[in-house]
């Protein structure tokens, strides 16, 4: 094969992989829950259904392939930034059959384009991008598909083993050390990254410690029976205001019945304990560090404990090395519909000794999301530039429902601090070196 067939089976697999996905998440319920909005914070399941259908023909068909349009009344539909989520179940979408037959017919031809393209010639095409760029679409409404289904009322329709338990976690250290310095932050290089990874840029990071493991149920429960939601000192003054307004009292589907109870995607069991805690909004974990004398790391410090090899000193693609994710190291892809016990996928550590920097949940760091030294948008605005500022904090490392495609070392995240029903959790840092410790 040569490099471009071997390109070519890629794409293939990861559109087909993201569509296999899809498709599970909008046939295990009815039509009625296919249209219904489950929650004002997320658009109907059909909506994201035809979305991914739609950017697909935009960015493959027509600038790609150059094709004429096959549905263009239909644009305005689907444009996430002239609809929002709220009013989505007003519009006049294409209803669940028709929205599989227009993204059964936009595959068939993408199939067709993808034989024929040079993957050289245009910044769209070289490396495959826009293909990439459209696999890692369609995963990354699939997570949050995922995310409808939690918030979905009614009998489950998802199950999935649970995720393998860790040996050795009573014998890791609470905090790993990271030395101060330079490292490289983001890519240049990475072919399928998005452009607020880009470019890399060397950043010297003072010495700090952080978190082995995200936190765990059992340590927010000690947070919350230790009157952490009843106190304003741990609290930033928006969080405390935050709180009140929203009657903030444990995790989103967290209920108090003797115990602490969680649902999850339809099920009521007892709260794991050293199970990383979901569902917390960065204020939060914000007065979570605060009551527990730390703070959260920043996101230079978070891809610097994930990627910086001190030995080379070059930055990895990934915590354990650059090769792709794989079960053995990290708890991606919905293979299972939980995170992980703290400590687990030893042989997905980082140089640093921090687990599960990938996978499991994202992670919230103090950093507000902005470009990097550099900074082009590209392929269109509307992906990163447009969200820049301080209304948004970074999100590191992906959870259980993020796709390996969508999920590298220098990936990044974003949401309002007030959000809870992302798969999100976090992890604690101080600063120090090893002489203070």
């Amino acid at each position: 094969m040569t490099d471009n067939d071997t390109l070519r089976e890629r794409i293939a697999g990861e559109l087909s992989a993201a569509r296999d996905r899809t498709t599970h998440l909008t046939t295990v319920v009815g039509e009625a829950d296919l249209v219904r909005q489950h929650s004002p914070l997320m658009s109907p399941l059909v909506w994201d259904l035809a979305h991914v259908a739609n950017q697909e023909e935009l960015w493959l068909l027509r600038e790609v392939g150059g094709l004429t349009p096959i549905h263009p009344e239909i644009d305005p539909l689907y444009d996430a930034f002239e609809h929002p989520r709220a009013q989505r179940p007003t519009l006049p979408l294409l209803a669940p059959g028709e929205a599989r037959g227009y993204g059964h017919e936009v595959r068939g031809r993408v199939m067709d384009l993808l034989e024929k393209t040079r993957f050289d010639g245009t910044r769209l095409t070289d490396g495959g991008f826009a293909f990439g760029m459209i696999a890692q679409h369609e995963q990354q409404h699939d997570e949050t598909m995922l995310a409808t289904h939690q918030l979905r009322v009614g009998p489950p329709v998802l199950s999935a083993p649970p995720p393998p338990a860790p040996s050795d976690a009573v014998t890791l250290p609470a905090e790993v050390f990271v030395p101060g310095g330079p490292f490289t932050m983001g890519t240049s290089t990475e072919p399928w990254a998005l452009d607020n990874e880009r470019p890399a840029h060397v950043v010297d990071v003072p010495p700090f410690y952080l978190d082995t493991t995200p936190v765990t149920n059992a340590a927010y429960a000690a947070f919350i029976a230790d009157g952490g939601y009843d106190d304003p000192r741990w609290w930033t003054a928006d969080g405390w205001a935050h709180r009140q307004r929203a009657g903030l009292e444990a995790p989103l589907f967290w209920r108090w019945e003797g115990e602490w109870v969680r649902v999850s995607f339809g099920v009521a069991l007892p709260i794991i304990p050293n199970e990383p805690v979901l569902h917390v909004c960065w204020y939060e974990a914000d007065a979570y560090a605060r009551w527990a004398g730390r703070r959260l790391p920043t996101e230079a410090e978070w891809e610097k404990a994930a990627r910086h090899d001190p030995v080379s000193g070059r930055s990895r693609r990934y915590p354990w090395g650059d090769f792709d994710p794989t079960p053995e190291v990290a708890n991606l892809g919905q293979r299972h519909l939980r995170p992980a016990l703290a400590g687990s996928y030893p042989l997905g550590a980082a140089p640093s000794g921090a687990r599960q920097l990938i996978g499991d949940v994202w992670e919230w760091t103090s950093s507000d999301f902005l470009p990097y030294p550099g900074f082009t948008a590209w392929p269109y605005k509307e992906y990163s530039e447009v969200f820049f500022g301080p209304e948004y904090k970074v999100l590191r490392g992906g959870a259980f429902g993020v796709s390996p495609v969508a999920c590298r070392g220098t990936f990044r995240n974003w949401d309002y601090p007030i959000r809870r029903q992302i798969f999100a959790g976090f992890r604690t840092a101080r600063s120090g070196s090893l002489e203070t410790a």
